[in-house]
């Protein structure tokens, strides 16, 4: 059965597990869609998307103006961000993200001028004119992600799935407890919501196109059904229905909707384009008609404020970059340090650490609660056994045995137990009566498991890196080894040729004998055991020998004297010192010989030298003539 037959039965095929909290939705959804009055001071940070953010195009000074280009990603994945209104860069710098652990960002800051200037919009009248590559480009270029709470680009996803879509699925389920900004945005622009669908539509060229709303939202169901029936009547071949589900947490998460309408399991590790379906938010589809029509980048969204704290409830436009406690202010927040600020729902959510955080596009619910509403969460205890969490699990893992591997980090055995399948919906934390929160240990190892893949990862790219230098080094090595074969074989085919001779013997002998007409004519010339040229210093060092020997016998004959005198009269004390004193002398008169010895040698050495130069001189300049 494929998946517009099983589509087409009509049927909902529930899907193990899940639960029925207590919706609080009735607080916010009366109220129509308000806008969010703009504060003076933006802080926009460069990723608010699954993937790489881009490169910086501003810097601090620059003038901006309402919708311009912050960032330029490369490709599909890399999301630019664009000014929420118009004023002047005061700073690029980390700021508080919107994250539990309380981490800074790369945020650009943005003083508005309170003109909040566009820049120039260049809207697209027939978008049926273009073709698909076009029209995915003006969705990229307008930063547009999934608004449903993965925050994954959507360009990528639609071309992704081009030519293999047979079902698209529009999830205006919005399943999770307080949480109403979708339901308010199909009550209020339900024709704007149809006018994306047709786009994306137009792209894919589905078989079937459906919104899936759940029953606890009658006034939506009625807006929506209402703008497909007109739009219907222009488009029967594109027709859309709208398929009414039964609420139950969690039947907004993709898989478990896409199992409701066609009872077909996503396979585990694989997108839901491998069997056929994608499934994009009502809101993205609001933000992609925003974009392709009137030229309107991706710079706000409904957010949902909500509980006992908040005076004014209700859903607001809300621009990206707007600090948090701003926002809650401007709703009529009662500040109170003994309740937290929810980011997100009460399930999937989490606990606010800094107030100024800003708005980003993950960002659909700010929770407010007070007494009635949240108690300090009860203390963990031992885990009795007792299956709650398996029996509610919508995907059917095993939560307390993935919580043992959890806890001792065995990730082998975590993946072995298809971690990675789990949608993180709390579920498991909720029924747990031993108030384990064991959905923060599951994200805690899928953390630590990424780390140590993305780890391995950098360890295989070093490995290759080297395996490749090496096989770049022996390749060179062999190619120095063949060019040298080839040489030696190219010398011995020279000697063949010349019959014996070698040409490097040859040439040493040319070279020699060049050598030895340049030596001086006086000079005498050998040859070293190596074959080198030397000159003939034999009679410089025979003079040196006798100089010598000569210095010595004097030295000599200088003692025999004074020891003849000092004999002569051993007891004469005047006697001894005559004969120190001839000593003396003596002594001295040889160290003077010695000295004009020296002096003379040192004088005949340079004469030959001098001698050998112009002798040269006078031999280099007869060549020349």
């Amino acid at each position: 059965m494929t998946i517009i037959d099983a589509y087409n039965k009509n049927k909902i095929w529930p899907f193990p597990g899940g639960i029925h909290p207590a919706e609080m939705k009735t607080q916010s959804s009366h109220a129509p869609l308000r806008h969010a009055p703009l504060v003076s001071q933006f802080f926009v940070p460069v990723n608010q998307h699954a993937g790489k953010n881009g490169e910086i195009l501003v810097n601090v000074g620059d003038s901006v103006l309402k919708g311009q280009p912050l960032t330029a990603g490369d490709g599909l994945r890399e999301l630019p961000v664009h000014a929420p209104t118009s004023g002047i860069v005061r700073a690029i710098a980390p700021y508080a993200a919107v994250h539990p652990s309380g981490m800074q960002e790369l945020t650009i800051h943005i003083e508005a001028d309170g003109q909040d200037q566009w820049r120039e919009q260049q809207p697209l009248i027939d978008f049926q004119k273009e073709s698909a590559d076009t029209l995915l480009q003006r969705i990229y270029q307008a930063g547009i992600a999934g608004l449903g709470g993965a925050v994954f680009p959507t360009a990528a996803k639609i071309q992704s799935a081009q030519e293999k879509v047979k079902l698209l699925v529009i999830n205006g389920a919005e399943c999770e407890p307080y949480i109403t900004c979708d339901d308010r945005l199909m009550r209020d622009e339900a024709e704007q919501i149809v006018s994306g669908i047709s786009i994306v539509q137009f792209i894919l060229q589905p078989e079937k196109t459906v919104i899936a709303i759940e029953d606890n939202k009658p006034e939506a169901i009625k807006a929506m059904k209402k703008a497909c029936e007109a739009y219907n009547k222009l488009h029967s071949t594109q027709a859309i229905d709208v398929r009414v589900i039964p609420t139950k947490y969690p039947s907004g998460a993709a898989k478990q909707l896409i199992y409701l309408l066609t009872g077909q399991e996503v396979p585990s590790g694989r997108r839901s384009s491998s069997i056929g379906v994608l499934m994009l938010n009502v809101s993205t589809c609001f933000a992609i008609k925003r974009a392709v029509i009137h030229d309107e980048p991706l710079i706000e969204r409904v957010v949902t404020l909500t509980g006992n704290n908040i005076r004014e409830k209700g859903n607001y436009w809300v621009c990206f970059g707007t600090p948090m406690n701003a926002v809650l202010q401007q709703a009529g927040y009662r500040a109170d340090v003994n309740f937290p600020i929810f980011v997100g729902g009460p399930l999937m959510g989490f606990i606010l650490p800094q107030h100024h955080a800003p708005i980003t596009k993950v960002t659909n619910c700010l929770i407010a609660p007070d007494a009635q509403e949240y108690s300090t969460p009860e203390a963990e205890q031992a885990c009795i056994r007792c299956g709650e969490c398996s029996n509610a699990c919508p995907v059917s893992l095993l939560p307390q045995q993935l919580y043992w591997y959890a806890r001792e980090e065995e990730h082998t055995k975590s993946q072995e137990y298809h971690l990675k399948d789990c949608i993180e919906c709390g579920i498991c934390a909720y029924v747990c009566p031993s108030h384990i929160p064991l959905v923060q240990y599951f994200r805690q190892e899928k953390a630590k498991i990424w780390q140590e893949k993305d780890k391995q990862r950098k360890a295989d790219e070093a490995k290759a890196r080297f395996e490749a230098r090496q096989q770049r080094l022996d390749t060179e090595l062999q190619a120095r080894k063949a060019r040298t074969q080839k040489l030696a074989e190219t010398r011995r085919e020279t000697v063949k040729t010349q019959q014996g001779e070698d040409p490097v013997a040859a040439a040493l002998a040319r070279l020699r004998a060049k050598q030895a007409e340049q030596m001086p004519t006086e000079q005498k010339i050998r040859q070293g055991a190596n074959g080198e040229i030397l000159p003939d210093n034999s009679e410089i060092m025979a003079e040196r020998k006798a100089r010598r020997l000569a210095k010595q016998a004097q030295t000599a004959q200088a003692g025999i004297s004074t020891e003849k005198m000092t004999t002569s009269d051993n007891g004469d004390k005047s006697t001894a010192v005559v004969a120190a004193i001839a000593r003396a002398k003596a002594k001295q008169q040889a160290s003077q010989e010695n000295t004009t010895q020296a002096t003379d040698d040192k004088k005949a050495a340079v004469a030959a030298a001098i001698a050998r130069a112009k002798a040269k001189k006078l031999q280099r300049e007869n060549e020349n003539v």
